[in-house]
């Protein structure tokens, strides 16, 4: 039969308060109760909550090995008083032990069943010499079994099982958090990347940076807390993104509209009989609005340093090995052309095709790619005959480069 006293370690083993305390618990734990449980799923149970547990994988893995010892599938707590005196008790020697937790170490082993019983998953019934071992009932003595008392993990299941539902309930809300702060952090460098394509006024530059610094400051295994609180810088800068393109876009309306009501109103002849304009002048003016515009013509500036952010390397070929304006970086790009091997008569006609300035931006974007670039000079003939077919505009590479450059960024944090 169990004992239904306080038992004491063996040998120089102390006994600690928490010890004492857990094994009036299972003490006063009502054996008459009739439910089982799976000793398996319960095992399971008991991993699910080992961060509140305090346990780690390796005293698991004793764990599972004590409870392979135990003869049934289901454990109960009215099964601690059983005739042959077993009970919920386990005896394996140190040897069966070590062989079935995968060879570990006696001393390993020593350090892991200390653990399991400090944090209160089994029970220490030592014998007066400290052997594991079953003696039967003879001569009137009673059965007794000397070993580990497996009934703490029956009598704290329903402790586990909650411990465990914790547990699912933080990876959940950890999951839900990790696919929201995906979508706000698409929705930003998207956001912001049209900007930039569309050369929206505004600081699109600082604030991709903004969002890079947000992203390396968080760790990589981040938990709930730090993932919310990245969510909501995030949700921040999105809001604050959202406002400034529609400022823009009702800017655009309010410009709109009044060109159009400026029309209505030269266009409007609300007397047929008094002409306000020449036939003449107003021809020539319909006739320069039905000209067909230049396709090729470039109509969309970019900010400088989002230029010297993509394609910082040019910058060592501007005066004084620094680039701080638009003529430093039509300066730099002659000398990279020249030492990419690129002909005058090509950087000639690309800044006819291009404009000067984007003609500019294409040999920053060559030079920083030039490890890909097996021949530089037919590479920009070929993008300048594309322009020339309104097949190539620069905002698609200049993106690439900077969208490159952020993921670094994020690599490194």
């Amino acid at each position: 039969m169990e004992s239904r006293n306080v038992t004491t370690p063996f040998g120089r083993r102390t006994m600690s308060l928490g010890q004492f305390a857990r094994q009036l618990d299972v003490m006063a734990a009502n054996d008459t109760s009739s439910d089982k449980y799976d000793k398996w799923k319960l095992f399971r149970t008991v991993c699910e909550a080992r961060s509140f547990v305090g346990i780690g994988d390796r005293s698991l893995a004793v764990l599972n090995a004590l409870l392979s010892f135990y003869p049934e599938d289901d454990m109960a707590l009215a099964d601690r008083d059983t005739a042959d005196g077993t009970g919920l008790i386990v005896f394996p020697s140190n040897e069966s032990l070590s062989a079935r937790s995968h060879g570990m170490a006696p001393a390993t082993l020593r350090r892991h069943l200390a653990a399991l019983v400090e944090r209160g998953l089994i029970i220490r019934r030592d014998s007066p010499n400290g052997k594991r071992f079953r003696r039967k009932a003879v001569h009137g003595q009673e059965a007794v079994a000397y070993g580990f008392d497996l009934s703490p993990l029956v009598a704290r299941a329903e402790e586990f099982e909650n411990m465990a539902k914790h547990v699912r309930a933080e990876k959940a809300a950890l999951k839900a958090f990790r696919e929201e702060l995906t979508i706000v952090r698409r929705d930003v460098s998207k956001l912001i990347e049209m900007a930039l394509i569309e050369a929206i006024p505004g600081p699109w530059v600082a604030l991709q940076e903004q969002l890079a610094e947000i992203l390396r400051g968080l760790p990589r295994n981040s938990d709930a807390g730090e993932l919310g609180k990245a969510l909501r810088l995030c949700e921040t800068l999105r809001e604050r993104v959202h406002k400034l393109l529609e400022t823009h876009l009702n800017s655009e309306e309010i410009s709109a509209n009044d060109a159009h009501n400026e029309r209505h109103y030269h266009n409007s002849n609300t007397n047929p009989h008094i002409d306000l304009e020449p036939a003449s002048e107003r021809q020539q003016e319909e006739n320069l609005e039905d000209e067909p515009r230049n396709p090729n013509k470039p109509q969309k500036t970019y900010p400088l340093g989002m230029v010297l952010q993509a394609c910082p390397d040019i910058s060592i070929y501007g005066p004084s090995n620094r680039v701080s304006s638009w003529r430093d970086l039509k300066v730099a790009a002659d000398v990279a052309g020249t030492m990419l091997g690129i002909s005058p008569s090509a950087l000639e006609d690309a800044k006819t095709s291009l404009g000067p300035d984007h003609a500019s931006i294409v040999v920053a974007c060559m030079l920083q790619r030039f490890d890909r670039i097996s021949s530089p000079g037919g590479y920009l003939r070929a993008l300048t005959d594309k322009a020339l077919d309104g097949k190539f505009s620069v905002g698609p590479m200049l993106m690439a480069l900077l969208r490159q450059d952020i993921g670094q960024k994020q690599n490194v944090g």
